[in-house]
C-alpha cells in the first residue's frame, strides 16, 4: 500500500509538467489511514470558510481569500445602494465589484484599471487536484471500515462534481443538448497524476457527463451514512444538487426523480409563520433573531465557503454598497390583491436605516461571530421542492401545483397561498415556478445561472436584458449619492458578458490549446 500522497500546493492542473515543476513547490502529506485522508479533505477538499464583514480589506479579494463574490452582483436582483459617501479611488468590496457589476471587458481589475489574476479558477482547480489524489489513494486503504471508505469517497466525489458544476456555469455557455457535444466547456482532469501535456477545454457534454457521474456515485457511497454537521456532505445534499444539474440539462424526468428521492430522505421546511422577525437597533445594523441561512435553520443541509452578502450589502453612512432591486421586492407583493401575505419580504429583508426605500437581503446575521452558514455555497431543503415542481411543470404535469403548495404554505401568512396558482398550466405554470424560485433562493448563487439556462431552454425560452444603475459619491456626508447613468447587458445570445473570460494565464500557459471565450466589449455608461 502506498503511504505517501503527493499533494501539490496551488496546483490547478491545467499547466505543463515542466512549467509546474519550475513554478511550484511540493508538499508531502503522509497518510496511512482514512483519518489522515479526512484531514486532507477538510483542509484542502472543502472550501475554506470565513465570516466576512463589511469592513473586510480589499486585499482579501485579490489575494484569493474569497471564491466568487462577483457572482452576486451581475444579475437583476441587485443594484448599487444610492446613499452615503465613498471614495471611488479606494479599493474595497464595492469598487472591486464594479467591473463585474458593469459586465466590463476585463472584470478582474483594480479600481485603477490594473488587471489581476482570477483567483476563483485557481482555487477551484486546486481543490479538484486534492480531491483527485484522495479518490486515488482511498482505494489503497482496504483495511479500513467500509463506512469510512464510502463516506470519504462520496464526499470527494460530491465536491469534485460541485466544483466542475461551478466552473462550467461560470466559464462556459449554458448547456444545450443539441450543441453540447461541440460547445466548449472547461478543462477536465480526474487523475492524480501530473501529466506532461497542455490542457484544452472539453465539450459541455463531457463535463456534464462527469458531473453526473461524480454526483451519482457520491449519492450511492453516502447512502445510509449519518453526518454530524452541516459542514459535511450527506446523501440528501447530493441528490438535490444532482436534480439541479439535471434541470440545467433539460432532463426533466431525471430531475424529478432525484428531487423526489431527496424529499423522501428528509427535506424539512421552516414555517415562517413561526419565524421570529423582530429586530433590534444596534450599532452594527438591523439584527433579526432568526435567519434562514444559519446552523439553526432546519432547511440548511450543507454549507461551505464565504458569506458574501455581508461584504456587499452594508447600511453605513460612509460607504456606498449594494441593495435589493425594486423588481425583486415587488414579486413578494404580487399577490397582495388576493388578500395573501408573503412572509419572506419581512423575513428575508431589512430596510435601510439611512434611506427607507432601500432594502437589504438579510438571510444571515450581520455580525461575523454569529455567522454559522455561508451563502456562497448553501444547499437548502426548499430547493428540492422547487426543482421537483419545475421538472413536473416542464413535463406538463399538474402535480407541480401540489409540490409548490408544500413550500408555499410555509411562506405565506397562515398558510394561505395565492388562489390563482390552482388554475395555472403550461407556460404560465412554468413562469410561476421560475418566479417562486427567484423569491425563495435569491442571493444564494442561483439567479445568474438560472437566467442563463432559461435563455436557452428549448420549451419555454426566456431572455431578458439587465440594467444596472451607477452612482457617484454624495458631496455631503451621509447624503444621497449622485446618479451617473446605467450599464446595459443585452439578452443572452446578444452579449458575450454572460460568460466569464478564461483567465489569460491559462491561455498563455497552454500554448494555444486553451481556447478563449468570445471577447467581451468595453461597456460605456448610458
Amino acid at each position: 500500500m502506498k503511504n505517501v500522497i503527493y499533494l501539490v500546493i496551488g496546483c490547478f492542473l491545467c499547466i505543463s509538467c515542466g512549467d509546474f515543476l519550475k513554478e511550484y513547490s511540493k508538499e508531502l502529506t503522509y497518510a496511512s489511514s482514512c483519518k489522515d485522508l479526512d484531514e486532507v479533505m477538510i483542509g484542502n477538499g472543502y472550501m475554506r470558510s470565513r465570516n466576512t464583514t463589511s469592513t473586510m480589506s480589499s486585499s482579501l479579494i485579490t489575494k484569493s481569500e474569497l471564491y466568487y463574490p462577483w457572482l452576486f452582483v451581475m444579475d437583476d436582483d441587485i443594484e448599487e445602494y444610492a446613499t452615503g459617501t465613498f471614495n471611488v479611488t479606494s479599493e474595497g468590496p464595492f469598487t472591486l465589484m464594479r467591473p463585474f457589476y458593469g459586465w466590463q471587458k476585463v472584470p478582474f481589475q483594480s479600481v485603477k484599471g490594473v488587471p489581476y489574476d482570477d483567483p476563483c479558477w485557481k482555487k477551484l482547480y486546486e481543490h479538484i487536484g486534492y480531491l483527485n489524489v484522495i479518490l486515488s489513494e482511498i482505494k489503497e486503504f482496504t483495511h479500513e471500515s467500509e463506512e469510512d471508505i464510502n463516506r470519504i469517497t462520496g464526499e470527494a466525489e460530491f465536491l469534485r462534481g460541485a466544483y466542475y458544476y461551478l466552473l462550467v456555469n461560470m466559464y462556459a455557455k449554458p448547456y444545450v443538448k443539441a450543441t453540447a457535444a461541440s460547445d466548449m466547456g472547461v478543462p477536465l482532469n480526474i487523475t492524480e497524476k501530473i501529466e506532461d501535456k497542455y490542457f484544452k477545454r472539453e465539450s459541455l457534454e463531457t463535463i456534464y457527463k462527469q458531473i453526473v457521474t461524480d454526483l451519482t456515485n457520491a449519492a450511492n457511497h453516502l447512502a445510509g451514512i449519518e453526518q454530524p454537521t452541516i459542514y459535511r456532505v450527506n446523501e440528501t445534499t447530493v441528490r438535490i444538487l444532482l436534480s439541479r444539474v439535471y434541470l440545467y440539462m433539460g432532463e426533466w424526468a431525471l430531475a424529478e426523480a432525484e428531487s423526489e428521492k431527496a424529499i423522501r430522505l428528509g427535506c424539512p421546511l421552516w414555517d415562517l409563520n413561526g419565524f421570529d422577525m423582530t429586530e433590534t437597533s444596534e450599532s452594527t445594523g438591523n439584527l433579526k433573531q432568526q435567519y434562514m441561512i444559519s446552523s439553526a435553520s432546519p432547511e440548511v443541509l450543507f454549507t461551505q465557503g464565504m458569506n458574501v452578502l455581508n461584504l456587499l450589502m452594508y447600511d453605513g453612512l460612509t460607504v456606498g454598497r449594494f441593495r435589493v432591486t425594486d423588481e425583486l421586492l415587488e414579486l413578494y407583493a404580487k399577490y397582495e390583491a388576493e388578500g395573501v401575505t408573503d412572509l419572506r419580504r419581512e423575513g428575508y429583508f431589512s430596510v435601510s436605516q439611512k434611506k427607507n426605500d432601500c432594502y437589504f437581503c438579510r438571510k444571515n446575521s450581520v455580525l461575523s461571530q454569529d455567522i454559522t452558514a455561508f451563502d456562497a455555497f448553501v444547499i437548502r431543503s426548499a430547493e428540492a421542492y422547487l426543482n421537483k415542481a419545475e421538472a413536473q411543470a416542464m413535463q406538463g404535469k399538474g402535480e407541480a401545483v401540489q409540490t409548490l403548495k408544500v413550500l408555499l404554505e410555509k411562506r405565506f401568512e397562515n398558510g394561505v397561498v395565492p388562489v390563482t396558482i390552482d388554475g395555472l398550466q403550461g407556460e404560465n405554470l412554468v413562469k410561476f415556478v421560475r418566479e417562486e424560485r427567484r423569491r425563495e433562493l435569491c442571493f444564494e448563487c442561483h439567479r445568474w445561472f438560472d437566467l442563463r439556462r432559461y435563455a436557452v431552454c428549448e420549451k419555454y425560452p426566456e431572455r431578458k436584458e439587465i440594467r444596472h444603475a451607477l452612482y457617484g459619491p454624495s458631496t455631503v456626508f451621509g447624503g444621497v449619492a449622485v446618479y451617473e447613468g446605467e450599464y446595459l447587458l443585452k439578452p443572452y445570445g446578444e452579449d458575450a458578458a454572460w460568460v466569464m473570460p478564461i483567465p489569460d494565464y491559462e491561455i498563455t500557459y497552454n500554448k494555444g490549446e486553451m481556447k478563449p471565450n468570445e471577447e467581451r466589449v468595453d461597456r460605456e455608461v448610458l
